[in-house]
C-alpha cells in the first residue's frame, strides 16, 4: 500500500511538472502562436480609437505591464530606448496596462515617473490581456509588419541589444538599410 501511494505521488509531481513546462505562459517564444494573426483589439491613440490592425505595416512590440511589477518598472527605459531605435524602420512599442490591482492615477504616475514615451493603453476592462491569455507581466507579443505574431516572451528582456534590433528589423517591410545607424 506504501509503495502505491509513493508512485502515486511521484507519478503526480511528474504530470505537474510536465503541465507547468507544458503550459503557454511558461514557453518561450511561443512557437503556437507564431504565424497567427494577432488578436486584434481596439484602444486610444492620440486621443482617438484605434484598431491593432490599423498598424499593419509596422513591426509592434505589444507589452503588457503593471505599475506595481518591479520587471516592468525595471525595463520601461530600454522600452523606450527601443521604440526610438525602431521607428526608423517602421517599427514601435505599444504598452498596454490591463489594470489588474490599478487605478487611473497608478497608471498615470507611472507614465510621468518613467516618461514613457511610446503608446500605451489603460484597460481596465482586463478584455485585451485576457483575449492574448495573458496571466504573467511583463509579457510581450512580437507582431511582424504583416499583423502575425512573431514571437511571445514572458519576463523583461534587453531591448535594445544588436541582436533585438536585428530580430526586430528583419521582421519589418522596411528593413534593413537603416539598421546599421541603429545597432551600435
Amino acid at each position: 500500500m506504501k509503495q502505491k501511494l509513493i508512485t502515486g505521488l511521484v507519478l503526480l509531481c511528474i504530470a505537474a511538472i510536465v503541465a507547468v513546462f507544458a503550459s503557454p505562459s511558461y514557453r518561450q517564444g511561443e512557437p503556437s502562436l507564431s504565424g497567427r494573426p494577432a488578436k486584434d483589439f481596439v484602444f486610444q491613440m492620440n486621443g482617438k480609437p484605434t484598431h491593432l490592425s490599423d498598424l499593419r505595416g509596422h513591426v509592434v512590440v505589444l507589452n503588457f505591464w503593471a505599475s506595481w511589477c518591479q520587471p516592468c518598472v525595471d525595463e520601461a527605459p530600454a522600452l523606450n530606448q527601443l521604440h526610438r531605435q525602431i521607428a526608423s524602420f517602421g517599427g514601435m512599442v505599444l504598452g498596454v496596462d490591463p489594470g489588474v490591482n490599478e487605478d487611473q492615477s497608478s497608471y498615470e504616475g507611472f507614465l510621468k515617473t518613467y516618461q514613457i514615451a511610446f503608446p500605451t493603453y489603460l484597460d481596465p476592462s482586463k478584455q485585451i490581456a485576457e483575449s492574448y491569455g495573458t496571466v504573467m507581466y511583463p509579457e510581450t507579443y512580437i507582431i511582424d509588419a504583416n499583423g502575425k505574431v512573431a514571437r511571445k516572451i514572458i519576463g523583461p528582456q534587453d531591448w535594445t541589444s544588436p541582436q533585438m534590433i536585428s530580430y526586430l528589423a528583419s521582421l519589418s517591410s522596411n528593413h534593413p538599410s537603416q539598421l546599421s545607424s541603429l545597432v551600435p
